[in-house]
């Protein structure tokens, strides 16, 4: 039998529910492989106890034979790759439960993005009814007009906690970098950290919206520095590298890729762009779309943001991106870190002079604008610019990392490159005060490029240029044209954003709110990112 949430009834998962029962099973999870010759190729994991007969799976009438891709603590994770018709979708069936899945349309595509699904501390003891409420929404748009794709930008799981499960773990993480190196790794902790894994994405994937939904919905995900560590890639390369650094690193990469890549290190998904994994860069086309998920933080260091073979996996999709078949694609780059947003390097200044405030240049030097990475900022600014130029379709950045729904925009001479950010799918929303602090710094703007200024702006119908609500991001083509609007926790959806180029060289063009949903606000979008 599949994972009891799973298979819930919809109405049942917007019910007030507070807890889970510890999970004996975890799955169906759901998760995109490509698209080849009119299928949709999928994989779905299954992790349950060892002693169980693993459960019939069909497809089409036909059974699915498991493949075994972990044995830990007593539980097996299973494997079941199929296909269904691409443009139509169609369904599984998981012992005696069937799982609709949405297919491609041409018209009508429908892709969510979300990120930061969780908190630093105590996220396992929140009251689900609270903490999953953006969840449950998207179930229910789910059910209204189905989605086809998430699109899940980092920070799945908060695994900071992973750090207590051993004496001197905590010691590494809370002492000094020379001390963090010299620590020996005990013989207990490699199992002791997977054991906290398994169990911790376990209790994650049981509860009922996301069980609900990850099992009808395909998810492509990347990881940031909390499916590690809080601030994995920008702590000293002494500590990282040290024993108990690599074991952790390790471990969380075990299942990062099992629960959310559904593979493992030896089998990675054909849709990673480096066979050897020292990148787990990914590449994914489906009709008129390309999605690209640079991988930020397993080659990071604190004076870099990506390695050799992370530019060299980056460069070869953008490469790709530009065949002339591949022309009237819609370009999307996951960037988890946002790409366009305002200087630092002044504010990384100040806080070196302030007592205590030393605590943030780890989340600072995180950011592509830190002075540390100016230089590679400009680097990966100009790799975007230039495809986004030399498409016949554009290029959009999704990202997410900073708790608030944003947008920015960078000028180039075809249209304005776009940057939209989604972040705190249940991570607590940073108070208003804090918004209005970044907004003042954001306004101030920057220009890493000459003649291609980056702006950021209020989300349409909002006036702040940061809302400080619980959000996701969503994405819709209709008649071949792109447009993207944000669900807000309190606000609910902002109007629409135009994102597809317009045919003629016009100040701007006005759009509809995409069908089956209302717009809450009188606002009319732009393609350049201002609101009429």
């Amino acid at each position: 039998m599949p994972s009891p949430n799973a298979s819930a009834d919809p109405a049942q998962l917007l019910k007030r529910v507070d807890r889970v029962e510890e999970p004996v099973r975890v799955g169906p999870l759901l998760y995109f492989r490509g698209c080849d010759r009119g299928r949709l190729k999928l994989a779905a994991v299954l992790v349950r106890p060892e002693q169980l007969e693993p459960p019939p799976v069909t497809v089409e009438e036909q059974a699915i034979e498991p493949e075994v891709l972990l044995r830990h603590d007593g539980y097996v994770g299973l494997r079941y790759e199929f296909s269904l018709p691409l443009a139509t979708g169609g369904s599984y069936t998981v012992g005696k439960e069937r799982f609709n899945v949405a297919g491609v349309p041409e018209d009508g595509l429908r892709i969510a993005y979300l990120s930061c699904n969780g908190q630093e501390s105590g996220d396992q003891q929140r009251s689900l009814s609270e903490r999953n409420t953006m969840w449950r929404r998207l179930v229910q748009q789910h059910v209204a007009d189905p989605l086809s794709l998430l699109l899940q930008g980092g920070d799945q799981l908060y695994a900071d906690e992973m750090l207590d499960v051993h004496p001197d773990v905590r010691e590494w993480r809370e002492g000094s970098s020379d001390d963090a190196a010299a620590l020996p790794l005990p013989a207990a902790v490699p199992e002791q950290l997977r054991s906290y894994l398994l169990k911790s994405y376990m209790q994650l994937y049981n509860q009922p919206a996301l069980a609900w939904l990850l099992a009808r919905v395909p998810s492509l995900c990347m990881w940031d520095d909390h499916d590690i560590c809080d601030g994995w890639g920008s702590l000293s390369a002494e500590r990282m590298d040290s024993p108990i650094g690599r074991a952790v690193f390790e471990a969380a990469r075990e299942y990062f890729l099992l629960f959310q890549l559904g593979a493992t290190s030896n089998h990675l998904p054909r849709i990673c762009q480096d066979p050897s994994g020292a990148t787990l860069t990914w590449m994914a086309v489906l009709p008129g779309v390309h999605l690209i998920a640079p991988d930020l933080r397993s080659e990071r260091r604190p004076e870099r943001i990506l390695g050799p073979a992370g530019w060299a996996a980056l460069e070869d999709c953008l490469t790709a991106s530009e065949e002339p078949s591949h022309e009237e694609h819609h370009v999307f780059v996951l960037s988890s870190v946002p790409v366009l947003g305002p200087r630092l390097s002044w504010v990384e200044a100040v806080l070196r002079w302030i007592p205590g405030a030393q605590k943030y240049e780890d989340d600072l030097r995180d950011q592509w604008q830190s002075h540390a990475h100016r230089e590679e900022w400009r680097r990966v600014l100009r790799d975007f610019l230039e495809l986004h130029e030399r498409r016949v379709s554009p290029v959009t950045l999704l990202s997410g990392e900073i708790h608030l729904a944003a947008r920015a925009t960078m000028v180039a001479g075809c249209g304005p490159l776009h940057q939209l950010i989604a972040s705190g799918i249940t991570h607590p929303a940073p108070s208003r005060w804090y918004a209005r602090v970044l907004g003042g710094l954001a306004r101030m703007g920057e220009a890493p490029l000459p003649a291609h200024p980056i702006q950021l702006h209020p989300l349409p119908g909002q006036r702040g240029i940061y809302a400080a609500e619980r959000n996701y991001l969503m994405l819709e083509r209709r008649q071949g044209r792109w447009s993207a609007w944000w669900e807000l926790e309190h606000s609910g959806a902002t109007p629409p954003l135009e994102l597809s180029r317009v045919a003629a060289p016009v100040a701007s063009v006005t759009g509809q709110p995409p069908a089956n949903r209302r717009s809450t606000s009188p606002h009319v979008p732009t393609t350049d990112g201002r609101t009429t």
